[in-house]
């Protein structure tokens, strides 16, 4: 059993939990994710690992209720409850872990975070930020009430650029356009990272391939059984059908069909809103 240690609304739509699981915090790396199964007849949720502590013996996870699953994570699971199953890490680490010291010192990374996908952003900003690497962080949201993360953001980026749609705080524009603005500006960067929805990647990509900017995007929503049996996340990845859990979750977003991964990323709307109760 994995105990709930802590539990925290982080906006009205958006849950943490940080859950007991030393052996996975032990081996976690940025990137990776985990698998929960609420009982022993529950549904196995792909959730990105949001930060680890080896020292504690915990991993946090961040949720959002799309489903009948995810719902019955946040509404039914208190502090001091424990989930039946906790797998992990699994799914490859971000690919500037395998990065020598010297490739590393010449880097100057942004990443670009939307909605749910801004809390996977933070342990793979922490670890750069803990290695040296100069790292700026923009965070998107429709409005001011959706942000998350953002003091964690300030205590390990260089610099932090709020955006939200409607301008109620920060930038008024996505984060595509922050990115351009920064462009414009004269801020230079070797490499991005982008994890939102997937209409936020496909953008994402689309402005950094005009910037030249090499940039890797995160896939993990198209994950079911996590473990490459299923094939709900297969895409296609530089004219390849690669498997977002096994040879994921991060791929190359110039390379990504984000046409193709957007209908893959429906093809269980029907059964879910079934299930849901809609």
């Amino acid at each position: 059993m994995f105990r709930i240690l802590t539990k925290q609304m982080l906006n009205p739509t958006i849950c943490k939990m940080v859950v007991e699981a030393p052996r996975i915090a032990a081996s976690a790396l940025p990137g990776q994710f985990l698998i929960v199964r609420t009982d022993e007849q529950g549904e196995r949720i792909p959730l990105t690992i949001s930060d680890f502590d080896r020292k504690a013996g915990t991993v946090t996870i961040v949720i959002q209720p799309i489903g009948k699953s995810t719902r019955h994570m946040v509404d039914d699971f208190a502090e001091g409850d424990s989930f039946a199953d906790v797998v992990g890490p699994l799914g490859n680490a971000s690919d500037f872990v395998a990065m020598s010291p010297e490739e590393l010192a010449g880097k100057r990374y942004v990443f670009i975070g939307g909605g749910l996908g801004t809390a996977p952003v933070y342990p793979q900003v922490k670890w750069l930020h803990e290695h040296g690497v100069a790292v700026d962080v923009i965070v998107g949201a429709r409005t001011k009430d959706l942000i998350i993360y953002e003091e964690e953001f300030k205590s390990v980026c260089d610099h932090l650029y709020i955006c939200t749609d409607d301008g109620s705080y920060g930038f008024k524009g996505v984060g595509t356009a922050q990115l351009e603005a920064l462009a414009a500006a004269g801020e230079k960067y070797t490499n991005a990272v982008a994890i939102g929805p997937m209409i936020m990647m496909k953008f994402s990509t689309l402005t950094c391939v005009k910037l030249g900017i090499p940039i890797m995007v995160s896939m993990n929503t198209l994950m079911v059984d996590g473990t490459g049996m299923c094939g709900a996340c297969r895409l296609s990845v530089g004219g390849q059908t690669k498997f977002a859990c096994v040879d994921g979750p991060e791929f190359d977003g110039a390379l990504v069909d984000f046409d193709e991964a957007m209908r893959r990323n429906g093809q269980y709307k029907e059964e879910e809103a079934k299930a849901y109760g809609k």
